[in-house]
């Protein structure tokens, strides 16, 4: 989901309750909190020498310690945090959007968004995970089967743009 797309979301839905899911089958607890929002340039040169560069917004969503039943945050004061966040580092509304979360039981990492469920009082932003790949394969000509297999390395002579 690119960050323009995150905003459309808060601003058609701004009377509804804003969740997330992940790990396929938990939510982030209601009381959560949007703690901070990285914009964030990746420069990334790969296994076979090849640079790429690309933008991301990451938001930083926090649980608290303790659940004293409070609501979830409204998508209207969600939208309020990152557009007055807006007003002090612009985005780049092409990046993709990432959500950065973990707690006692999930490891921190930096979530996309796998889909965006609509329910009549609330949504359901459901994270995903992102797999490593190997950027290079195609300079190697190879798959990532093939990649990974053990004999493979043996293969790849250095010089010829396989990892």
């Amino acid at each position: 989901m690119k960050t323009n797309e995150l905003f459309s979301i808060l601003k058609e839905h701004s009377n509804k309750a804003l969740l997330f899911g992940y790990n396929n089958t938990q939510l982030v607890a209601q009381n959560y909190h949007i703690t901070e929002v990285k914009h964030t340039t990746i420069k990334a040169v790969d296994c076979g020498g090849k640079m790429d560069a690309w933008n991301e917004t990451i938001i930083q969503l926090l649980e608290p310690a303790t659940y004293n039943g409070e609501a979830a945050m409204s998508c209207l004061k969600a939208a309020g945090i990152l557009n007055k966040v807006g007003t002090i580092a612009a985005y780049d509304m092409d990046a993709m959007v990432k959500f950065e979360y973990g707690n006692a039981a999930f490891h921190t990492a930096h979530l996309p968004v796998e889909q965006v469920l609509v329910g009549d009082d609330k949504i359901i932003i459901q994270l995903g995970i992102d797999a490593t790949q190997c950027k290079a394969a195609d300079a190697c000509g190879l798959t990532l089967e093939e990649l990974t297999a053990p004999d493979t390395a043996a293969s790849c002579a250095p010089g010829s743009g396989c990892c």
